[in-house]
């Protein structure tokens, strides 16, 4: 039986020391979405983060996610409530002062040449091949 397994780093989130990719709660919580979609059990795992305070943010909202359940933007009383000062909120604010690089033209020429290259891959045999969800 298929089973997928999915590990939830948290580096790419906007304000983590190492990455600067600048992701939103929402863009990781659409990936767990996305996975739902194949209808298959679904391991989510947690993963790096270098903001503690962003990491268990992610964790919350994406097992959230994964229940079906909306999580409330006010993170409620709690012992540790002074990690997520100075707004106590759940969802994290972009940096705006991070640019995306990254021109339309320039990532569907990179999607075109990786999926040329897997294309040449042989699969597995006893993996059974499936069409994937459409695109949001």
């Amino acid at each position: 039986t298929t089973r997928l397994v999915l590990q939830c780093g948290a580096d790419s989130l906007a304000g983590d020391r190492l990455g600067c990719f600048n992701l939103t709660l929402r863009g990781h919580g659409d990936c767990v979405a996305f996975m739902q979609k194949f209808r298959v059990p679904l391991l989510l795992c947690g993963g790096g983060g270098y903001s503690i305070r962003n990491v268990s943010r992610c964790w919350a909202y994406e097992t959230g996610v994964a229940l079906g359940q909306e999580l409330s933007n006010s993170i409620p009383p709690n012992e540790f409530l002074g990690y997520y000062g100075p707004d106590f909120k759940l969802h994290l604010t972009p940096i705006a002062e991070l640019s995306n690089g990254n021109s339309k033209s320039d990532l569907e020429s990179k999607k075109t040449a990786i999926f040329q290259q897997l294309s040449h891959l042989d699969f597995a045999p006893s993996v059974q091949m499936h069409d994937r969800p459409e695109d949001f």
